[in-house]
Parts: C-alpha cells; structure tokens; sequence
C-alpha cells in the first residue's frame, strides 16, 4: 500500500501527515453523526434531531449562511495567487480549481438556490471554518510540493478532466433542485429528471467527483485525505436525505439509491 502511494503522492513534511488525518476524522465523525440522526443544522434538517430548545437557538437564513460559509475559502483561493504567485502548472491548475469551485458555489447561492429554511450559527461556523482551513492547507500543501520530484504516476489532467466532470454534474443537478418551485415556495417535492430517477442526491455524488479530481490533480496527502473525509460526509448526509425523503412522502420510490445509482 505504501509503494502505491509513493507512486501517486509527492512526500509530505510531518505537519502535513499530521494536518491530514484532521478532514478524515472530522469529515468521517460527522458523516457518521448524520447516519445517527444528529444533523448540521440546517436546510430541510433544521431542528431535525437537535435536543438544544429552539428559543435558544441563534439562526440566519440560509442564503446567508452558506454565502458566509463559501466567501472565506474562496477568499483563500484568490489570495493564494498573490501569496504564491510562481509554481508550476499544477500548482496554478490546483488553485484555480479550488477558487472556481467556491466561486460557482457562491454564485449558485445568489442566482440558483432556492432556499426553503434557514441555518443555526453554531452549524454556520463549524462548515465555514471546516471550508477555509481545509482550503488554506491544501493549498500550503501545493506550495510545499513545489520543487520535489514528481510522483511515478501522473494525474494531473485525468484530475483535471474529472473535476470539470464532477462540476458540471453537480451545477446541472443544482438547477434541476431549483425548479422544483418558485421564490415563494418553500414546500419539499421528490427531485426529477437527471441522475435524480437513480439516486436522490445525485448532487453530492458529482461534488465528491469534483473534489476527487482536484484531489488527483493535486496528488498531495492532504488533498487525498480531504476527498476521503468529504465522501465520508456525504455518504452519511445522502443516506439521512433518502430516510429523510422517505418518512415525508409515502410515493417515494424505494429503489431510488442514496448516492451511488444501484449500490448505495
């Protein structure tokens, strides 16, 4: 296993290693507390398997919660062209995935995204700070691999070409959600039409393809351990989303999969 990775992987410093095993343990746990029924807390799971008093609750609406959550990593990835302005392509080719991907994220959020619900700010500060940290260090990731010696295999552009996959199935998919209803509607509907006949969240499935493609692009450890710590996530929010989908609407069709068409 370890000759495979040399192969695919540029050697990482220590800091590096030990950044690496964070997206996994976190983004891993959280999957898992979405299995178990305790939620981010926000959109359709908003005060869904929350204990704390909604009183007590402090929320904004979500438009501007994920508009606060993707404006920092986008930030990040702008800047790091000042900060690192020389590299060679792949470093260039990594930042600007990273920044575009936040970029269309924010720009789905003001021009696509229908919002039917809104965000806790304790949720709100937990996915703002998971998106920037994880974007600084895959970025300072990048700028450490600068000079050493390529790994045996390259995956620069099938990285490249999977990312550009993995970000147009998921804007298609987003604006499929968005004409489910109007502005004014805030009723949940059975997502149609797409890869939505197959899975009910075929929008993570093309964001997990997209962060796997800058990932390989990258080839970097923590890059890698941020594509697997986001699957992990997004395994367990697709699989609350289909129980979700299945305790609101009686017609819901069972063999409709969570995330992977037929598997899962």
């Amino acid at each position: 296993m370890e000759s495979v990775l040399l192969k695919l992987l540029f050697p990482s410093p220590f800091l590096i290693k030990a950044m690496s095993a964070v997206p996994v343990a976190t983004l891993g746990y959280a999957g898992l507390s979405e299995v178990r029924g305790k939620h981010m807390q926000h959109s359709k799971f908003l005060n869904v398997g929350e204990k704390k008093p909604i009183e007590k609750k402090i929320r904004v609406s979500s438009r501007t919660g994920m508009l606060i959550a993707y404006t920092p990593p986008f930030l990040a990835g702008a800047a790091s062209f000042g900060i690192f302005p020389d590299g060679d392509l792949r470093f260039l080719l990594v930042k600007s995935t990273l920044t575009f991907h936040f970029f269309k994220r924010i720009l789905e959020v003001l021009f696509v995204h229908r919002y039917s619900g809104g965000m806790e700010v304790e949720s709100l500060i937990t996915i703002t700070l998971s998106y920037f940290t994880s974007s600084v260090f895959f970025i300072y990731a990048q700028q450490l691999a600068q000079g050493l010696t390529e790994p045996a295999i390259d995956l620069m552009y099938p990285g490249l070409m999977l990312f550009l996959i993995g970000i147009s199935g998921n804007f298609y998919h987003h604006c499929l959600l968005s004409k489910l209803r109007s502005k004014k509607d805030k009723e949940y509907r059975v997502p149609e039409g797409g890869l939505f006949d197959l899975v009910i969240c075929p929008h993570y499935l093309f964001e997990i393809l997209g962060i796997l493609g800058i990932s390989l692009t990258a080839q970097t450890l923590y890059a890698f351990a941020f594509s697997v710590g986001t699957t992990l996530y997004l395994m367990g929010r697709s699989y609350s989303t289909r129980r979700w989908y299945l305790s609101q609407f009686k017609d819901f069709p069972k063999d409709v999969k969570a995330l992977v068409p037929f598997v899962f």
